[in-house]
């Protein structure tokens, strides 16, 4: 099962969501810190315990296309919306995502209306 690191601009409902649907999946807010974690440390936290980070973050795909991976990331280009509308927003699309990731994809970048994988 692939396991998850949720940024800290996501909502934790995020986490516990993925949760529900079996995947160890950790919030940024679970981490000392919390808040004030830097790109750096969620890289090293994604790292060091096999996660795919997922994240609005442009820096995190930006990092991916200077360095490659790991860690894996999921770029979320959603812009601001409410908690339910990203909860189905995953709920149609998780089962892509984790087939991408298992045919060995990287990064995945996802919206409303897109999919795309590397």
């Amino acid at each position: 099962m692939l396991r998850f690191i949720v940024d800290t601009q996501l909502p934790p409902v995020l986490a516990t969501y993925l949760r529900r649907k079996g995947c160890d999946t950790t919030h940024t807010t679970d981490y000392p810190k919390a808040q004030f974690l830097t790109d750096a440390e969620i890289r090293i936290i994604a790292t060091d315990e096999g996660r795919i980070i997922i994240t609005k973050d442009d820096d995190f795909a930006d990092y991916f296309w200077a360095k490659g991976s790991p860690p894996l990331v999921i770029l979320l280009t959603v812009g601001n919306m409410k908690n339910n509308d990203l909860i189905n927003l995953f709920e149609a699309n998780l089962d892509k995502v984790l087939k991408l990731f298992e045919q060995n994809r990287n990064l995945v970048i996802f919206g409303t209306t897109s999919l795309v994988a590397y």
